[in-house]
């Protein structure tokens, strides 16, 4: 290590352009990437809910679909409008009563509990499906036309249409998220490190490297809205205090020799055998949401890993480079830190260590508590802007047709049509059914199948199975809707095992049973992780659990708040916070338990021990996390979509409550169990 680190500074400038030149591929790379907007693309594969969709687009041809409610139409416009969407691209049917008759049976024909099925007022109700799934480019654009085609009168309702203004909602955003993070960041570290310039130097460098991580996402060939909106913001802040443990390595390296290449280097090996143990747990925390069976967790997982080993590299290879060609540059623009001095924190936990270890048991049982009960929401569309089109489309749907969901129910074609029609008659006797559609319901019982031509049957019946609607009045992820699935799902395996329900909302319920499994497997892979690697680094078994248990304290203390305040989260916040959090705590807190051990162990006793690791690691600790602060804040008060919103806001918020527990609670804590420490670490017999 010593000779590549001597190696790479002799060669610095053609270290850097090699790094740059790298940048080209990774521009590509990340240009290429396609985005996924459906969160519920990425559930389990073998539940019935996600193979009924797959049989939907086979036997079908259907993909996704859009409920569309028009107001003041003619019938003989509707029918117009309904024809013109079949000519679109990707729309593989139109279903609506107008061009289902093509006028064959006036309105007024038909009783009045059937009319009221797809008419209610002046406004008509038809569905549109498409041959694609709900987040393919395809249906987005075919979405674009369908509004284009039916005008102002038209309300465009159901999931493609969320996941198409999200779309457009977070691109149009995520490279502001980016700017303020930076623009933050920036700020902070100006003002609280010791130059104007090393900032930049640190933001560029990190920069760098999140292009080649973001680039590198080609290979994958998708990532996830959420992961492209956040990867980046998260490796800023996450990787951010590698940067600045090399430098105050290199300041300290540069009193001990006045040849500043040498100094690099020493502090190039110093830095990397430092933030080697704080980089394997953070990446250890990021693998653990892999083995999350809703795949979301998988795609973060990955991108943020591999950001985390691509930031170790940067801060190792590209940064030395870069501070060494610019260090002119760096002493003209140094100035006097804001952040005072801070060596005052040592000496307040070495006195008060007994009453900080009264507050932390305090703590310890409403934070786990409001931790463990936190409530979280699964429908995005309730908390997107209210003035998105697909917004306006769903409140229209409920408030004139009751509908709040839309249920897709796939029944065997040989099962008897009396049987199907009982079948339905049972179904909407559930409590929150509206209707239950099929050929029979939306003709009539008294007209018969054979009227309708072979290409109009051939849309809700194959082969293998027939199509229904099932429309709901409950809002999806309620207990209520997550009732009434079971409910039908009961009814109708009595008539077809084989039948399948499914749609966003029996999607959404197998997405709350998956989260919650995951949420206790990810939470229990990181700890033990994490516990393996610190052990392994810090030689001993009593400081991984003093380490894992301030940690997870720290994270319980920001995700209980929520409950406390009434906030509801999105399913995904607690098993990403957790870890994200995780991965920056355990930085600051290998710190500080190294700056502990070493101290110990050149013959100081423990209050000097600890009150010197505080006082020696403070600034950096405070430096990092005010950065990774201003990083996520203010991301999380500009952001539109409040999935990205309250993620940054908690990770903000999250950052600040590490650093106080490292800085006050956990040197406390080594305080009052030093002689355990002592006695179960391997290299600190000297300190006995």
């Amino acid at each position: 290590m010593k000779r590549f680190a001597a190696w790479l500074v002799r060669h610095r400038v053609p270290v850097i352009l090699l790094c740059l030149a790298l940048m080209v591929p990774s521009v590509l790379g990340m240009a290429a990437t396609r985005t996924k907007y459906d969160l519920l693309y990425y559930l389990p594969q073998d539940l019935d809910t996600v193979k009924g969709q797959q049989i939907l687009l086979e036997d079908f041809g259907k993909g996704a679909f859009s409920l569309l409610v028009t107001e003041g139409m003619s019938l003989q416009d509707q029918e117009r409008m309904e024809n013109a969407l079949k000519e679109i691209p990707h729309v593989d049917s139109v279903i609506g009563y107008a061009s289902v008759t093509k006028g064959m049976l006036p309105v007024e024909i038909i009783p009045d509990e059937v009319r009221e099925k797809f008419q209610r007022g002046d406004c008509m109700l038809s569905a549109v499906f498409f041959d694609e799934g709900s987040s393919a480019e395809e249906t987005m654009e075919a979405i674009q036309q369908v509004r284009k085609t039916a005008g102002e009168k038209c309300f465009v309702s159901g999931l493609s249409a969320v996941v198409t203004d999200t779309k457009q909602l977070v691109e149009e955003q995520e490279g502001i998220y980016v700017g303020i993070a930076v623009a933050l960041c920036a700020l902070v570290l100006m003002l609280t490190m010791d130059s104007f310039l090393l900032p930049l130097i640190f933001l560029c460098c990190i920069g760098v490297s999140i292009l080649w991580n973001m680039g590198s996402n080609y290979f994958l060939g998708e990532i996830s809205y959420i992961t492209k909106a956040v990867a980046a913001v998260l490796q800023l802040g996450v990787t951010l205090d590698y940067s600045i443990f090399l430098w105050h390595s290199y300041k300290e390296q540069q009193a001990l020799t006045e040849n500043k290449d040498e100094a690099m280097a020493a502090a190039i090996c110093q830095t990397f055998t430092s933030i080697l143990g704080s980089s394997l747990t953070t990446v250890a925390g990021f693998v653990s949401i892999c083995f999350m069976s809703f795949t979301l967790g998988r795609d973060l997982g990955i991108v943020m890993s591999k950001g985390v080993i691509l930031g170790v590299l940067g801060t190792v290879i590209l940064l030395p480079c870069v501070i060494r060609v610019m260090d002119g540059l760096i002493e003209k623009t140094s100035h006097r830190p804001v952040l005072p001095n801070v060596g005052g924190i040592g000496r307040f936990v070495a006195r008060h260590y007994k009453l900080l270890c009264v507050a932390l048991v305090l703590i310890i049982f409403p934070a786990f508590y409001g931790y463990s009960s936190v409530n979280v929401y699964y429908d995005m569309s309730k908390v997107m802007p209210q003035d998105l089109l697909s917004v306006q489309a769903n409140r229209k749907l409920e408030s004139t047709f009751d509908m709040a969901t839309t249920h897709l129910l796939l029944v065997d074609s040989d099962v008897p049509q009396k049987d199907v029609r009982d079948m339905a008659e049972e179904m909407r006797r559930v409590d929150g059914v509206q209707d239950v559609i099929g050929i029979d319901t939306l003709l009539g019982a008294g007209i018969p199948e054979s009227i309708l031509p072979s290409d109009v049957l051939r849309l809700v019946k194959s082969d293998r199975y027939q199509l229904m609607l099932i429309n709901s009045s409950y809002v999806i992820s309620s207990d209520e809707v997550n009732a009434q699935i079971d409910a039908l799902n009961g009814i109708l395996k009595r008539y077809d095992q084989g039948g399948m329900l499914i749609g966003e909302a029996p999607c959404t319920k197998d997405l709350i049973a998956c989260t919650n499994h995951d949420f206790t497997v990810v939470s229990l892979i990181s700890m033990i992780a994490i516990f393996v690697i610190i052990m392994l680094v810090q030689k001993s078994l009593s400081l991984p659990v003093l380490l894992v248990a301030v940690i997870e304290l720290a994270i319980a203390a920001n995700l209980c708040i929520p409950y406390y305040t009434g906030t509801k989260l999105p399913f995904v916040g607690p098993i990403l916070i957790s870890t994200i959090q995780l991965g920056a705590t355990v930085d600051y807190a290998i710190l500080m338990t190294t700056r502990y051990k070493q101290n110990r162990l050149s013959g100081m006793n423990k209050t000097e021990a600890v009150e010197k690791a505080v006082s020696s690691s403070a600034r950096s600790v405070l430096v990092s996390g005010f950065g990774f602060f201003a990083a996520t804040y203010g991301v999380g008060l500009y952001a539109k979509v409040d999935i990205i919103s309250s993620m940054c806001r908690l990770i903000a918020r999250g950052a600040l409550l590490s650093v106080a527990v490292v800085l006050l609670l956990l040197p406390a804590v080594l305080l009052l169990l030093d002689k355990v420490i002592v006695h179960t670490t391997l290299d600190m017999k000297a300190a006995r």
